[in-house]
C-alpha cells in the first residue's frame, strides 16, 4: 500500500544577503509508482566492512592461499595475519620484503574481521541507536574488500566458524543449480547474524555486486579453463581466445570493470544481464531473502545496496525492483550512482528514482553540497559559496527526485570509497573522491584531527541528523577514525577495550605527527545524542523542511522541521565571531484552528546540544549563537 505522501517545502524566492523564505508548496507531483518503505524513513544507517570490523573467531583467519586470485598476487613468505592495533602505517617484515611500495603490499594484509565479530558487537550498535545495517560484500571472494566475488550464493568461508568444510561443500555443489545448494557454516552464521539484528529492531541489507565478478568466480575460472566449449563463455566479453597452436600465454583477453582485470564484467544485452546470469541472480537474491522458501521474508535480508548501479542497463533494474518485492514487497533498494563525469559534475540519480528501479540512492551529492558550505571545500578558486547557495542547492536537490525518495536517501558523507569525514575536515583542500588518497598526493594530511576540526565534524553531523533523508555512518567514524581514501579508509576498527599504538609513520615516508589511536567516547556520545535524537523525532525523520534564515554576511544559517504538532529549530554559526538569531516560527506551526501566536508566546525551548532554554516571545525565537556553533531547539512539554 502506498504510504500517504508528506509535503516537503523548500526554499523559495532567494535574494539577497539574508533572506526570509516562503513557505511554498513545490509544483510536482508524485509519480504513482513511488512506493518507497517507511521503514526506511526512520532508519539510520551504519556501513560494516566485514573484514575490519572485528576478528571474533581467530580460528578462521585467511591463510595466505585464501589470497590467490585477488591483487596484487603475491604470495609473500612470511605472510600472516596482520596485528589489529598496530600503527596502519607501519609495515611488518613481510609487506618490506614483498614490495618498497605501502599500498601495494597492503592490499596483502588481512585482519581477520569476520561475522561473529559483527555478532558479538550488536549490542554495541544498538547502544549506538543504529537501526539498519549495511554490509559491504560478504560472499565467498579472495580479496580483502570482497568486490570480486567468487560467488552470490555463499558467505565466504572465512566469515564462518568452518572454512575447510564450507569449501568442501561449496565444491560437491553445481553452482547453477539451486538445487544443489546446501547451508554453510558461514552461510548459517550469517542467518544468525539477520536473527539477531532483527531481533533488536535493525533491519540488514547486503552489498549485491551484480556489474562483474571476480578471477576466481565459478563461471570465469570455467571459461579459463575450457576457453569457447566452457557453458559459461558467453557470460563474459571475450576479446581474444587462447590458440592452442601457437605458445603466447597472453591471448586471452576480456573487458573487465573500468579496464581492471580482477573484474570481469558480466555480459548485457538490451535487457541487462543475460538469461542465464539474470536467473543465478535471482536465485542467489531469493535465497538470502527468503532463506526458508516459505514465502516469508521475514528471516531474509531486508534488502540491497547495488554496486556501480549505473553500469548495469536500467531495464535490469526495473526487472529486479519488481523481483525483489515480490519477495519482500517492504525491500529497500539503494543503488550507488555517482561515479559518472565525477567530479566536474554531479550526476543526477532522477532516472533511477522513478519509482520502478530504486527506493534511494547514496546521496554523495547532499554531501558535496555539505562539504562546500562547513568546509569550504569542491569550490572553484575564489568562487563565493555561503548559506544561501547551500539553501539553494538543498532545493535543486530535492526537487530533482520525487519527495517521498528524498525521505529515505542514504546521506552519505563518508564510505569505503571516499575519505573519512574527519580526514575531509582536515584536508579541505582535496576534492571530494579526487586525488583524496596519499599516493596521488603526497600533500594530504594523513594526521588526526585537532579540537577546531572536531568541532567542525561536529557542526556537519548536526546537520545530518537534522536534515531530510536517513543519516548514514561508515564504521568507526563514531569512534574517532580518521584515514584517507581507499585503503586507508579501511583500517581495523578503534575499540575501547584495545590499546593501540601511536600512529607516527608515513605511507611515503614523509614526516607526520606522532598521534594517539583510541576510541573517543566524547565524540561517541555526540553521535549516540544525534541518533537517539533523529529516532525519538517523528519532525526530524518525516518532517517538513523550511530554511528561516540565511546570511551569507554572519554565515548563520537556520531551518525548521515540522511533523503534526512536533517543531524543531535547527541553527548554526559558522563565523568565528558570536551573532544572535532572531527566527521567525510563526508560520511553522501548523495546527489547524489554533492560532499561532496562542499556541507559542510563551512556551519554553530547549537546546539539545546545550541543554540551554529560551522562550517564544510573539512567535520570536531569539538566542545568542556562539561562534562555530549548532542549536537544535525543541518545545519543552
Amino acid at each position: 500500500m502506498r504510504p500517504p505522501t508528506l509535503l516537503l517545502v523548500l526554499l523559495a524566492g532567494l535574494t539577497g544577503a539574508c533572506t526570509r523564505f516562503d513557505t511554498v508548496p513545490l509544483p510536482r507531483a508524485v509519480p504513482p509508482s513511488v512506493d518507497v518503505p517507511e521503514w526506511a524513513k526512520d532508519a539510520v544507517w551504519y556501513q560494516i566492512f566485514p573484514e575490519r570490523f572485528r576478528n571474533g573467531d581467530p580460528s578462521n583467519d585467511p591463510t595466505v592461499d585464501d589470497l590467490r586470485g585477488s591483487w596484487p598476487h603475491l604470495t609473500p613468505e612470511g605472510w600472516q595475519i596482520a596485528r589489529w592495533t598496530a600503527d596502519w602505517y607501519a609495515r611488518a617484515g613481510w609487506e618490506r620484503a614483498a614490495s618498497d611500495d605501502f599500498y601495494l603490499s597492503v592490499q596483502l594484509r588481512r585482519y581477520g574481521g569476520d561475522l561473529q565479530g559483527i555478532l558479538d558487537r550488536l549490542d554495541y550498535l544498538d547502544s549506538l541507536g543504529v537501526t539498519a545495517l549495511y554490509l559491504n560484500p560478504i560472499f565467498e571472494s579472495p580479496s580483502l574488500h570482497k568486490y570480486d566475488g567468487a560467488m552470490y550464493h555463499h558467505v565466504d568461508d572465512n566469515f564462518g566458524p568452518d572454512p575447510a568444510g564450507d569449501r568442501a561443500r561449496m565444491a560437491a555443489e553445481n553452482p547453477v543449480d539451486p538445487a544443489t545448494w546446501t547451508w554453510t557454516a558461514a552461510d548459517t552464521l550469517f542467518l544468525a547474524l539477520v536473527r539477531e539484528a532483527h531481533a533488536r529492531g535493525m533491519r540488514v541489507i547486503l552489498d549485491g555486486v551484480f556489474n562483474h565478478m571476480g578471477l576466481r568466480s565459478f563461471a570465469f575460472e570455467d571459461v579459463v579453463a575450457r576457453q569457447q566449449a566452457s557453458p559459461f563463455a558467453d557470460w563474459f566479453t571475450i576479446t581474444a581466445w587462447d590458440d592452442p597452436a601457437t605458445p603466447d600465454t597472453n591471448e586471452f583477453a576480456y573487458a573487465g570493470w573500468l579496464g581492471v582485470r580482477e573484474l570481469p564484467e558480466l555480459r548485457e544485452d538490451e535487457h541487462g544481464l543475460i538469461p542465464p546470469i539474470r536467473a543465478y541472480v535471482y536465485a542467489s537474491v531469493r535465497r538470502w531473502m527468503d532463506p526458508n522458501g516459505d514465502g516469508d521474508p521475514s528471516d531474509g535480508v531486508d534488502g540491497w545496496r547495488l554496486d556501480v548501479a549505473e553500469m548495469v542497463h536500467l531495464r535490469f533494474w526495473q526487472d529486479f525492483r519488481a523481483f525483489v518485492r515480490g519477495l519482500n514487497p517492504e525491500a529497500y533498494l539503494v543503488g550507488e550512482v555517482w561515479w559518472e563525469e565525477w567530479p566536474e559534475r554531479m550526476f543526477n540519480a532522477r532516472p533511477w528514482l522513478e519509482g520502478d528501479a530504486f527506493d534511494a540512492v547514496m546521496n554523495y551529492r547532499w554531501a558535496r553540497a555539505v562539504r562546500r558550505l562547513f568546509l569550504g571545500a569542491d569550490l572553484e578558486p575564489g568562487a563565493p559559496y555561503g548559506p544561501s547557495a547551500f539553501a539553494r542547492e538543498l532545493r535543486t536537490l530535492y526537487e530533482d527526485y520525487p519527495p517521498e525518495v528524498n525521505f529515505v536517501l542514504m546521506n552519505t558523507l563518508g564510505s569505503h570509497d571516499t575519505d573519512r569525514l574527519a580526514s575531509q575536515v582536515v584536508n579541505p583542500d582535496v576534492r571530494f573522491d579526487y586525488r583524496a588518497g596519499v599516493r596521488d598526493n603526497p600533500a594530504y594530511r594523513v594526521r588526526k584531527p585537532n579540537a577546531a576540526e572536531r568541532t567542525t565534524q561536529r557542526l556537519i553531523l548536526a546537520h545530518q541528523f537534522t536534515y531530510v533523508g536517513a543519516p548514514h555512518l561508515f564504521y568507526g567514524d563514531e569512534a574517532g577514525m580518521w584515514g584517507a581514501d581507499d585503503p586507508d579508509d579501511r583500517k581495523p576498527m578503534v575499540w575501547p577495550e584495545l590499546t593501540f599504538d601511536d600512529e607516527a609513520s608515513h605511507p611515503l615516508g614523509l614526516e607526520r605527527p606522532r598521534d594517539a589511536v583510541g576510541f573517543d567516547h566524547d565524540l561517541f556520545a555526540y553521535y549516540r545524542t544525534l541518533v537517539h535524537l533523529r529516532r525519538a523525532s517523528p519532525a526530524l525523520r518525516r518532517g517538513s523542511f523550511e530554511v528561516l534564515h540565511a546570511d551569507d554576511a554572519t554565515r548563520t544559517l537556520a531551518y525548521a522541521r515540522r511533523f503534526g504538532d512536533e517543531q524543531v529549530w535547527v541553527a548554526f554559526n559558522l563565523d568565528e565571531a558570536p551573532h544572535e538569531l532572531a527566527l521567525d516560527v510563526q508560520t511553522t506551526f501548523p495546527a489547524a484552528g489554533h492560532t499561532p501566536a496562542r499556541s507559542l508566546v510563551g512556551r519554553t525551548v530547549r537546546d539539545v546540544l546545550s541543554g540551554e532554554t529560551a522562550r517564544l516571545e510573539r512567535a520570536t525565537l531569539t538566542f545568542p549563537m556562539p561562534p562555530r556553533s549548532a542549536r537544535i531547539w525543541m518545545m519543552e512539554e
